[in-house]
């Protein structure tokens, strides 16, 4: 009787999870099946699993349009969300780690004003930033759009918190072998700390890319646009480009899916072993 009701459980839960996951899917079947669709195909009240004949041609169609450089705004999107990523997670680490472990009597003070500024509202430090990048003249620059974003006191307190459950036998034998805190860090810290640097990479790398509102009023070029921006012009007052805005987001979410499969199972893993619950 035991085993009867745990099998009935266990299809129970497949069966559950098999109806999330397709719910989960219906959005990128949307994406892929009215991208490939004409305008007609898209708003025609007789709805069809696919259309009759897939439009390959929206795809090429979409990088050559003249007024969008999709091409240019992939590019730009991939180097800022490299860029911040990266340099999140030096600064970040690096703050972390100092507060977690170098003697300092004002370090607890350091790290509640740091979180103190994740209560203040993105709209309150904006201006004073735009103000900030017009005087050094970094407008539709890759400058501008990665130089602020490159500190995050979310991604600072999930270091800290993660590196004060770090094993300090393996820092005091770097310290018996001379190596100061730096190199700790460096040689010691940072190899045996990949879970949280792929969890913490991977968030930052995702909301880089999908940055819209700075990218907007920085990137006031069209070579320095993101691929956010350039998806924004296919929806105006005057016209919406269905098929284009379609194949557009199919494509913009490629490379968070690539993100997302290759580093999944260190997110839970980083956050697990962060000491966030602590």
């Amino acid at each position: 009787m035991h085993d009867a009701l745990t099998r009935v459980g266990r299809t129970l839960r497949l069966a559950l999870l098999i109806a999330l996951a397709l719910l989960f899917l219906i959005p990128f079947y949307l994406l892929v099946r009215n991208g490939l669709a004409t305008e007609q195909d898209i708003t025609s009240a007789d709805w069809t699993f696919f259309p009759a004949e897939l439009r390959w041609s929206n795809l090429r169609e979409l990088f050559e349009d003249p007024a969008v450089p999709m091409a240019r705004a992939l590019v730009n999107s991939t180097l800022i969300a490299v860029a911040s990523t990266l340099g999140t997670l030096l600064l970040a680490s690096l703050a972390g780690y100092g507060l977690a472990r170098i003697p300092y009597r004002h370090a607890n003070a350091v790290f509640y004003a740091i979180l103190g500024t994740m209560m203040v509202p993105a709209a309150v430090t904006f201006v004073p930033s735009f103000v900030l990048v017009s005087s050094l003249g970094w407008i539709s620059t890759l400058r501008g759009l990665i130089v602020p974003t490159l500190f995050s006191a979310f991604a600072a307190f999930v270091f800290r918190q993660y590196f004060l459950g770090f094993p300090r036998e393996l820092e005091d034998a770097a310290r018996v072998d001379g190596l100061g805190y730096w190199r700790t860090y460096w040689r010691i810290v940072v190899p045996n700390s990949r879970p949280v640097f792929a969890a913490v990479g991977t968030i930052v790398f995702i909301g880089a890319w999908n940055s819209f509102l700075w990218p907007l009023v920085i990137g006031q070029d069209r070579d320095s646009w993101t691929v956010q921006i350039a998806l924004s012009t296919y929806t105006t007052a005057q016209t919406v480009v269905l098929h284009k805005l379609f194949i557009a987001a199919a494509v913009s979410i490629l490379p968070l899916l690539v993100v997302f499969v290759l580093l999944q199972r260190f997110i839970v893993a980083g956050v697990e072993r962060s000491g966030i619950d602590d």
